[in-house]
């Protein structure tokens, strides 16, 4: 890591800041609430915001150091300390910095084919090509060969430990997110309109794609647990399309301190492209492959953008199934009631809100007093997400987080 004298100044600032931070009593406290919702304990309902359109935070948020080890540390810092100051809502500080593994793999094998258009917001649209068609198209899907380059790993670590290491300290980290979402990038070579004419004319070939997606996905983290690159994620780590995964009863209690396996782990999976599918072809076609890989998990979150609401009865098949993503399209009564004191019901609030000409506040209000209402004396976190835009007034995120917070009882 080059990185000129200013720049070492900046990065060691924003350490301290974070240290400073990190040391505060508070998280000790907010860890614990969140230990308790992992466990379906009784606490208020927490609150925690990700996916942010960082573009539009402004100077504050964004990173200025050359050097891409520094940059991204800075950046990393930067946002926690972004979120920390503006909406800080329930979230928590470490007192320590990652300094990720170099790891990388040779892909699945397929070439996505793909149009990409503007919308009017300037986001990227992307119109998928088919390219599997036949059973043929579907052997193409191949083994993904998996690497790690620690020499690399362990230079970073200490060129970096080297410039804030006496601030915050520096770990090195492995794998830590368990996000399997095999239909997400499936459907970029099946088509959307082809899978759902394909699970009624078809099924056969559908049901050979996915098991041979599930087939490759699984054996890409078996190589990842005997290489020793997992890292675990019972802390202060978002799990699934939730929130954070503090909780006691990870790693399992034969773990050996050093050795992570896919069972000291929260694992998840989402099929977001089967948000119209029954529940009868979303067995069939998503979940019984996706519980090969759930089973070997050791506490598993399930959804993401999807409504889920009508689905739960399938989803009590999945082992050891802990959080249920509610999506901003579900019906709050039927899920409510489906979910009941079983899962940590994880509220999606639309982020619509903050995406509207002007912003009003009390509409943030009134869907948030809904939705505390509809699932009172659940095992309740507000999780606001997907937010692509505040036009370009980031203090409509500021506020919703403060009226969340204070609705939430925090």
């Amino acid at each position: 890591m080059s990185v000129t004298p200013q720049e070492r100044e900046t990065l060691r600032r924003l350490a301290g800041e974070v240290a400073e931070i990190a040391a505060l009593p508070v998280h000790k406290e907010k860890a614990a609430m969140w230990r308790s919702l992992n466990r379906l304990e009784p606490v208020r309902p927490l609150v925690w915001i990700n996916e942010i359109c960082w573009e539009e935070m402004g100077d504050e948020a964004q990173p200025t150091v050359a050097d891409p080890v520094g940059r991204a540390a800075e950046g990393r810092m930067r946002r926690v300390l972004y979120q920390w100051r503006h909406l800080p809502v329930d979230m928590i500080v470490n007192d320590w910095i990652a300094s990720p593994l170099v790891i990388s793999n040779t892909g699945f094998g397929l070439e996505t084919k793909a149009e990409r258009t503007k919308s009017d917001i300037e986001k990227n649209a992307i119109d998928y090509i088919p390219i599997i068609r036949e059973e043929s198209d579907v052997a193409k899907i191949r083994n993904t060969e998996v690497t790690c380059d620690r020499a690399a790993g362990d230079r970073n670590a200490e060129l970096l430990d080297s410039v804030i290491g006496d601030l915050l300290p520096v770990r090195q980290a492995g794998v830590s997110s368990t996000w399997f979402a095999p239909w997400d990038t499936l459907i970029q070579w099946y088509g959307i309109q082809e899978l759902y004419t394909d699970m009624i004319d078809r099924p056969e070939l559908v049901s050979m794609s996915i098991a041979r997606m599930v087939d490759v996905m699984i054996d890409r983290f078996e190589q990842y647990e005997r290489m020793g690159l997992l890292s675990l994620n019972n802390g202060n780590n978002r799990v699934g399309s939730g929130g954070l995964g503090i909780t006691d009863e990870l790693p399992q209690p034969d773990f050996d301190g050093e050795h992570v396996r896919m069972m000291d782990m929260w694992g998840n999976s989402t099929p977001q492209i089967f948000s119209s599918v029954s529940p009868e072809m979303h067995w069939e076609f998503a979940l019984t492959d996706e519980i090969r890989i759930l089973e070997r998990f050791g506490l598993n979150c399930y959804g993401c953008c999807e409504p889920l609401h009508r689905k739960i009865d399938i989803l009590r098949r999945v082992p050891r199934l802990r959080r249920i993503s509610m999506s901003p399209f579900v019906d709050l009564d039927e899920g409510a009631a489906a979910i009941g004191q079983d899962f940590i019901y994880s509220a999606k609030p639309n982020p619509a809100v903050l995406a509207s000409n002007s912003w009003h506040p009390d509409l943030a209000r009134r869907d948030l007093a809904e939705l505390l209402e509809k699932t009172r004396g659940l095992h309740l976190e507000i999780i606001l997400k997907d937010i692509h835009t505040t036009r370009g007034e980031p203090h409509r995120l500021w506020e919703w987080a403060k009226i969340a917070l204070e609705m939430a009882g925090g």
